[in-house]
C-alpha cells in the first residue's frame, strides 16, 4: 500500500498499543507494539505501512520521521 506520514495520536506502553492520525485521509490506523521499528510516543511524526490485520488495517514498520 505504499508508505504513509502521520502523527502518533496515542500510544499506551503498557498495553502495547495505539493509533496513528494519517496525514492524507485523516483515517486512525491501529498500531501494536510488534509494528514498530522504533520507539513512539503521543504527538511523535512518523512513517508507516499499512496492512491488514485480524481486525482491520493496522500500521506497520513504523519509524521515526
Amino acid at each position: 500500500m505504499g508508505t504513509n506520514t502521520g502523527t502518533v495520536k496515542f500510544f499506551n506502553e503498557e498495553k502495547g498499543y495505539g493509533f496513528i492520525k494519517d496525514d492524507n485521509d485523516n483515517a486512525d490506523y491501529f498500531v501494536h507494539a510488534k509494528g514498530l521499528v522504533d520507539q513512539i510516543t503521543k504527538d511523535d511524526r512518523v512513517s508507516y505501512n499499512l496492512e491488514d490485520g485480524r481486525k482491520g488495517v493496522n500500521a506497520v514498520g513504523v519509524q521515526l520521521i
